[in-house]
């Protein structure tokens, strides 16, 4: 058996206001997920929490993403979440503000023949 790519799915998320790095990743994430649907897995029969889920998320500080609470989103499988350079802050000096952009990229791999 080898692990096979059934899904990439990307998506987008922000937080407005307060700089919450985790906040935007977790947005990002649900955006990515929202956007696609799993039916392979039972159409194969496949047991969920086999399903390998691997998550990159991109923001301007990496280190501020709290991955476990990232992790926690992913509604089943074997989870892998990193966090990388990317994504975009837009501060608002005027309010002394900034706001922040996330950018995800879900891979999906099932083990099959």
């Amino acid at each position: 058996m080898a692990l096979k790519r059934m899904l990439l799915e990307i998506g987008m998320g922000n937080d407005l206001h307060g700089g919450d790095y985790t906040k935007a990743a977790i947005r990002a994430i649900q955006d990515a997920v929202h956007h696609s649907s799993m039916s392979m897995v039972r159409s194969l029969g496949v047991d969920r929490d086999q399903v390998h889920v691997d998550v990159t998320v991109g923001v301007q500080k990496p280190d501020a993403v709290d991955i476990g609470k990232v992790k926690e989103t992913l509604p089943f499988g074997v989870v892998t979440v990193k966090a990388v350079p990317g994504g975009l802050d837009v501060p608002d000096r005027e309010a002394d503000d900034i706001a922040v952009i996330a950018t995800a990229a879900i891979v999906v791999r099932i083990d099959l023949p």
